[in-house]
């Protein structure tokens, strides 16, 4: 209860600091701090000069109202239009108008504030080992998963509301499908192969459930079957997958346009690909025969024992992640600033175009592009910090160490708690023993396969529709 109340001072301790730091936003930084510059659409009369339109002075009706009847003014200019945009730093005042800022404000904040909670709970755990107690920092990382899911879910939602998104809408359809097609495939696959932990959660769960059941008096048969379970993974799984989509495709977007400006810089470029291709490998780490088993199982001639111990992979895997999220919150205001330059590019291939386009179209085209930094934001963010939350909740969780890589640590002894749980309770205390054998349940276990499998669908979903993007925009060049 010591411990308890310890986190409870430390979330006590953040909620004060969000507070006193209400005025300070690291998102708000990101995008106004970083050099961003937007480009600004031409007004009427610099197109009417361009395009050569005479400027005539509005003629007036009977009661002093003009013959657009207060509408805005209409023409038309040639696509082929020579026009250069002048652009402007992206400032506070800018970006708060934005669809979605508010959205993009709190998950970024929040989450930033999540990792301190979490790093102050693991080293305070570090010195005072938990026993009975919950740890309270998996409560704010689980609401930065839901938070992130739902303004996924927000953004997916648009393409079935909206009447022009019939493409978008179809997509998302097919995505759902062809990953609730291979979500099946890939929980059938043996953990031999790839160890994400599934059939022994069941397995664990299976027995300690149906001893709770016993237990409690209440006759049954056991928990949901193994084929229901994996089954609703798998819906799950598509629906992840499904969000993901459209971040996939226009982070791939932004990466091939991010290339365009440092073909010539070595280290620049050499940052991008491996933020780019960083997802692919920790899909591959776990994959048991490409990685665990050479640098865990195979001792190599030359060498007495393998490269390194068990816990001490499981350990790498999880600072690899965190690396790549950090890597790629690095990059983002240059990512951004590639989408942002589509305005400009836009109108390059517009040049190239015959017949003539009116003032409002050409404005739109132009001014749309920064109406959705904050939708295109979010699409960059969310899916990172859903895979970095879920991975330090598969750390905590799951019993796993950060210090591993650098140390072996002693094996815990898990008999405890069961000498606890099954002490004689009389009375009131039943009540207690009963939530003793419940917590039972969901052991370090069941948490390895259902934050494993997670941790690593997402990993997962996000390379696939960044690799569909990539191929892409290789093979059709879109502008």
């Amino acid at each position: 209860m010591a411990l308890l109340g310890a986190q409870l001072v430390i979330t006590l301790i953040m909620v004060s600091v969000i507070q006193k730091l209400s005025n300070y936003s690291f998102a708000r930084w990101l995008l106004c701090s970083q050099g961003l510059y937007r480009y600004l659409y031409p007004d009427n009369s610099e197109l009417k000069t361009l395009a050569g339109v005479p400027k005539d002075k509005p003629k007036h009706k009977k009661g002093g109202k003009n013959e657009a009847n207060g509408k805005a003014e209409t023409f038309h200019v040639p696509r082929s239009l020579d026009l250069q945009l002048e652009t402007a730093p992206v400032t506070a005042l800018d970006v708060v108008h934005l669809r979605f800022y508010t959205e993009y404000l709190w998950i970024v904040d929040f989450s930033l504030y999540t990792s301190i909670v979490y790093i102050m709970s693991e080293v305070y755990t570090a010195i005072f080992p938990l026993k009975d107690e919950f740890n309270l920092s998996m409560v704010w990382c689980l609401l930065v998963v839901l938070f992130s899911f739902k303004i996924l879910l927000s953004l997916t939602k648009q393409y079935f509301t909206s009447e022009e998104s019939i493409g978008e809408r179809s997509t998302c359809i097919v995505a759902f499908c062809a990953f609730l097609l291979i979500a099946m495939m890939v929980l059938i696959v043996d953990e031999k192969n790839l160890e994400v932990g599934v059939d022994p959660a069941y397995d664990s769960f299976y027995e300690n459930a149906s001893k709770f059941l016993e237990n409690q008096g209440l006759s049954s048969v056991g928990p949901a079957s193994k084929l229901i379970l994996k089954f609703s993974f798998a819906v799950w799984a598509a629906i992840i997958g499904t969000l993901f989509t459209f971040p996939g495709l226009r982070v791939a977007r932004m990466h091939w346009d991010s290339l365009r400006y440092y073909n010539e810089n070595k280290v620049k470029s050499l940052l991008l690909n491996l933020n780019f291709a960083m997802p692919f490998v920790l899909v591959l780490l776990w994959v048991r025969p490409v990685t665990r088993y050479y640098l865990t199982e195979r001792v190599f001639s030359g060498m007495e024992k393998p490269l390194m111990s068990a816990q001490a992979f499981d350990t790498l895997r999880l600072i690899l992640v965190v690396l790549t999220v950090t890597l790629r919150i690095v990059l983002m205001p240059r990512q951004l600033q590639a989408y942002l330059d589509m305005a400009q590019r836009r109108l390059d291939v517009q040049k190239k175009e015959a017949g003539r386009i009116t003032n409002i179209d050409l404005q739109k085209k132009i001014a749309s592009v920064f109406y959705y930094l904050c939708v295109v934001a979010l699409q960059y963010i969310c899916p990172i910090v859903m895979c970095l939350y879920l991975t330090l909740m598969y750390k905590t969780l799951g019993g796993y160490s950060w210090t591993s890589l650098f140390y072996e640590k002693e094996e815990m002894c898990s008999a405890v708690n069961n000498t606890a749980a099954s002490s004689t309770v009389e009375g009131v205390e039943q009540f207690q023993l009963a939530w003793e054998n419940l917590k039972m349940v969901f052991t370090e276990e069941v948490y390895k396969g259902v934050f494993g499998f997670a941790t690593w669908w997402c990993c997962f979903s996000w390379f696939i529709t960044t690799s569909l993007g990539m191929a892409y925009q290789t093979y059709f060049r879109i502008s």
